[in-house]
């Protein structure tokens, strides 16, 4: 998993390079030629977060109505819906699933432009859609992903960016913004607190993560990645969300790590933090700036868009630390394999 995780900023790298960049755009100009009136994607696990951020990029950049599909609607009540003027996309780094090649060939017969985003090209997925992105992140060696959802977040990004550019090419500015991603990457990693954080935690028995925007796949990801590799209960929530309700579990047993940028989201939890401040909450922030009582997670400012492809990396060195802390092999989590075949 250590491994992995250092692999990112060359996975970066080499999404942005010119071949990868290339394959993208014709992706990207296709779809933008097809004019699709919405956008459903189909995801499992921590693909369904990549697939969130895709979904918040295209209502937000793109203007089109996106939301994540159901694959039970499609393999176990053998609906058919009609989705033929959409763009369905497919995220699945294995592409190795049979009830998301299912939904992507149901819509395929409807009329449904159909993408798969995989770090698998000869996969199953990639073979039932009408086009396919290669994530590039080569071979993932433990069970919990990051490194192909970071390549996930980063492809997704691209595409939108690229349909929005109208021809699949991503504009000037765009692509030097994006080319100081793999130095900002290893920057963050290089911070050793995260390692630092995670004796605090040995004993937690319950944790929260919440962000807003673009940060709130942020959080389900986080919460996703201590499940997996500390066996922690961690419960994930908009920073809307979590004044519904779930800020009463909150008190100084239960640490909330909260993802924080420089945008709109980041400024709307400006309600939030000082909301579980009054419950005593033990704070960890993800973000560029410091907030009062609490614990930061240093990330560099970057463009909301971008920021989700950086918060990720000390949340993913967190779990790895803590799961080490409490004893566990987070390269072998027990109960889980690589791919999880369901339908």
């Amino acid at each position: 998993m250590a491994a992995d995780i250092d692999e990112q900023p060359a996975g970066y790298a080499r999404l942005l390079d010119s071949a990868n960049a290339a394959a993208i755009a014709r992706v990207a100009a296709v779809v933008a030629e097809r004019r699709p009136r919405h956008v459903v994607f189909t995801a499992r696990g921590t693909s369904d977060h990549a697939a969130l951020y895709g979904a918040y990029l295209t209502e937000i950049r793109l203007g089109l109505p996106a939301g994540l599909a159901s694959p039970s609607v499609v393999t176990l009540f053998g609906a058919r819906p009609d989705l033929s003027d959409a763009l369905v996309v497919g995220v699945s780094q294995s592409g190795g699933s049979p009830d998301l090649a299912e939904v992507l060939r149901s819509a395929r017969a409807s009329g449904a432009l159909t993408l798969a985003v995989t770090n698998a090209p000869g996969s199953p997925l990639a073979e039932t859609a009408e086009l396919s992105i290669d994530i590039a992140a080569g071979h993932e060696r433990a069970v919990a992903a990051t490194k192909t959802y970071t390549a996930e977040l980063l492809a997704l990004l691209m595409l939108v960016e690229g349909i929005r550019a109208g021809d699949g090419v991503l504009p000037a500015g765009e692509r030097e913004a994006l080319a100081a991603l793999p130095d900002l990457a290893t920057r963050t990693l290089a911070d050793d607190t995260p390692a630092q954080l995670a004796p605090r935690y040995r004993f937690a028995r319950q944790l929260v993560t919440t962000g807003r925007g673009y940060a709130y796949p942020t959080a389900r990801e986080a919460a996703l990645k201590l499940m997996e590799t500390s066996y922690l209960p961690a419960l994930a929530f908009s920073g809307a969300d979590l004044l519904h309700g779930p800020l009463a579990m909150t008190d100084p047993e239960v640490p909330v790590l909260a993802v924080v940028g420089s945008g709109p989201g980041g400024r709307s939890m400006g309600e939030v933090l000082p909301r579980l401040g009054e419950r005593r909450a033990d704070v960890v922030v993800v973000g560029s700036a410091d907030v009062p009582g609490a614990t930061r997670l240093a990330v560099p400012e970057v463009d909301e868009r971008y920021a989700p492809l950086l918060d990720i990396l000390p949340l993913q060195r967190l779990a790895l630390a803590l799961a080490l802390t409490r004893g566990e092999d987070p390269d072998a989590p027990r109960g889980l394999k690589k791919v999880t075949a369901t339908m």
